[in-house]
């Protein structure tokens, strides 16, 4: 009986993949499937040319579009997005399974050809080197020259040993699939995963709305003021580009007769300090524009917009893979920058008027204004509306439940201020936020933000408290006081690290608390959540002095050992259990009816019918703190508000 049908596909686009999307990459209408390599199971590997008029079997064209036979592709969602276009279907997710997402479940690199190493897999079941370099040359548009005859694309018939070895390439990553999929299914991905992949399928299949308008205003504003600098600037220093930073450096050590190494945003304001020609201050002063003036977040909405108006595909699911927490994509809404003011109606209006004087009298920078309105260029359609709510210190309150820190509990019970009640614990002295001793609220906070996992003087001077005036002394004193009136989180810091040793020298599970356990198994160290859910540390040790294991280290990219450590454990169990709260709440949304259109950190952004909006918002909060069945006892609230347009309250 067949289980599993393992597809990769070859595809053409004249849209960059990498800055616009696979959505975006797909509704071009130059896109084009060339080769289709399959096998069942684990049977032998077929190629169909399509790209050579290669016909498709009926049984294989039957099993894609069936429900009942699982489709398994690394990164599916690629996949299914380039099959439903090309097929002018829509493919359910339901009836596919990423490796690429089991993958980083199991604490593996997201990449085919990593997490194939990582694997250990025979030489001649992972990537072939040449691989990228073919994908260059067919699946990329090419510059016209003499040589190649002027033309813009390569066909198979320019190169048919290229061509040839290109379809050996994508059997080979099918067999490669094989391959890591036998292996990942000794674990296999739990049901529940599998519903909220399919959950983030739908979201990003029902995609974003922007306000175009709005958009467009701001790039041609950015577009002539750049034009500006630039004819200045040429006008200045007799035809240098603003860009040709070489270029500027040499003219401005002329001009000043000292020399000038850098011009980077530190050194500018550095130099601008300095006593200087009106011509060198004012290249320099052009410099600092041209890195205020930066559009590029619109930019990213521009290029990803698709031809529904929408923008897909702006989430990953398991994105963060130690935690399984979402990332994002394309427009990034986890890093959109912070109001910068509050009368937010105002400026977009005053933008799409073009009043651009207006708006630097009443805002003095016209870059804060850029800055704060790119969140509003997320829209609803006619006659819907933003119910926007968000957890109220969700990783407050589950490090509170979780630890057992009753005066932490009792802070939500009573719906109080964990900082100021955190500063009260700390000083002894009463604390409120706009009342008594509340310059002690502040220390409370980043005492909170940077001490919660383990954190001592070194996570205090990083959130800040330096710049807070707090002396190498004070910030010990503070670290001291906060784990003193938290006995119970260092407990449990304590704990989680214990149990994670214990569990790699006996290979025994561990039980921890709310139903929190450590097993080894097959080389993997599983931390299981009170979900259910579990993460993955691959090829633990613990030499008696440090525990390690296997992972990608987020600045080399590289797949090397790891230290953690009972902090660090308590870091990734909080920011999973919240995680998995949210993921529960975005369920209950979508099952009963509603549209998530985006949900950032511990933030969900739904449309609503706009008659009645409150009515539904007020739904919505009320699904978002419901008693969870595997985290009893668990104190949720949700806050929010609704809007024409997506913003922060």
């Amino acid at each position: 009986m067949i289980r599993v049908l393992h597809i990769d596909l070859e595809t053409y686009s004249d849209i960059d993949i990498g800055k616009c999307g696979a959505y975006r990459y797909v509704d071009s209408p130059n896109f084009a499937i060339l080769l289709l390599a399959y096998a069942y199971d684990d049977g032998p590997v077929t190629v169909i040319d399509v790209a050579q008029k290669e016909g498709w079997p009926t049984q294989v064209l039957d099993d894609i579009l069936s429900s009942d036979i699982t489709k398994v592709a690394h990164n599916a969602a690629f996949e299914r997005i380039c099959l439903s276009k090309f097929l002018n279907t829509h493919l359910d997710p339901k009836a596919w399974h990423c490796t690429m997402v089991h993958a980083l479940s199991l604490g593996f690199p997201a990449s085919l050809a990593d997490v194939g190493k990582a694997l250990n897999l025979e030489e001649d079941k992972q990537k072939m080197a040449v691989g990228k370099r073919l994908i260059t040359y067919f699946c990329k548009p090419c510059k016209p020259t003499m040589a190649n005859g002027q033309r813009t694309r390569n066909y198979p018939h320019h190169d048919m040993e290229k061509w040839d070895l290109f379809k050996e390439y994508n059997r080979q990553d099918v067999v490669t699939e094989q391959a890591i999929y036998e292996r990942l299914m000794k674990f296999p991905l739990p049901e529940s995963e599998q519903q909220l992949y399919c959950l983030d399928q739908s979201i990003n299949d029902y995609g974003i709305g922007v306000d175009t308008d709005l958009m467009d205003k701001v790039i041609g504003y950015s577009m002539d003021y750049e034009a500006h600098m630039r004819k200045e600037c040429e006008e200045l220093t007799g035809g240098i580009n603003i860009h040709s930073i070489v270029q500027l450096k040499q003219w401005l050590t002329e001009q000043e007769g000292r020399q000038i190494d850098s011009l980077t945003k530190d050194d500018v304001d550095q130099l601008l300090k300095l006593d200087l020609k009106p011509s060198s201050r004012r290249i320099l002063e052009l410099r600092q524009e041209t890195g205020k003036t930066s559009v590029k977040k619109y930019e990213a909405f521009e290029r990803s917009i698709c031809s529904d108006g929408r923008i897909h595909g702006a989430f990953q699911f398991y994105g963060a893979g130690r935690t399984g927490r979402w990332a994002g994509r394309l427009i990034q809404p986890q890093n959109f920058p912070r109001n910068a003011f509050e009368d937010i109606a105002l400026a977009r209006q005053m933008v799409k008027d073009r009043k651009w004087e207006e708006i630097e009298m009443l805002y003095g920078s016209m870059n804060d204004v850029f800055s704060t309105l790119i969140r509003t260029l997320i829209v609803p359609p006619q006659g819907m509306t933003f119910a926007i709510a968000d957890y109220s210190a969700i990783e407050a309150r589950v490090v509170a439940w979780m630890a057992d820190e009753k005066w932490r509990q009792d802070v939500f019970a009573n719906g109080g201020d964990i900082y100021c009640m955190s500063a009260t614990q700390m000083f002894g002295v009463p604390v409120e936020k706009h009342g008594q001793n509340s310059h002690l609220r502040k220390k409370g906070k980043v005492a909170e933000l940077a001490c919660g996992y383990g954190g001592g003087v070194g996570a205090l001077r990083k959130m800040g408290g330096e710049q807070m005036g707090l002396s190498e002394k004070e910030m010990d004193d503070i670290v001291k006081k906060w784990r003193r009136s938290s006995p119970h989180v260092v407990r449990l810091w304590r704990e989680l690290g214990d149990a994670a040793i214990e569990a790699i020298d006996t290979r025994l599970r561990v039980k921890c608390r709310h139903g929190v356990s450590f097993k080894y198994a097959k080389g993997i160290l599983f931390m299981t959540l009170p979900s259910g859910r579990s993460l993955a540390y691959v090829q633990p040790r613990f030499d008696g002095r440090e525990l390690t294991y296997m992972g990608m280290n987020q600045t080399t990219r590289k797949w090397e050992r790891t230290k953690t450590w009972g902090g660090k454990l308590t870091e990734n169990l909080i920011q999973a259990i919240a995680r998995d709260c949210l993921a529960e709440s975005m369920s209950k949304i979508q099952q009963s009816g509603y549209h998530i259109v985006m949900h950032v950190h511990d933030e969900v952004i739904v449309e609503v019918p706009s008659k009645d909006a409150e009515g539904h918002l007020k739904r919505i909060e009320e699904l978002m703190g419901e008693p969870i069945d595997w985290a009893p006892g668990l104190l949720l609230t949700a806050d929010g508000f609704t809007s024409e347009y997506y913003r922060k309250d």
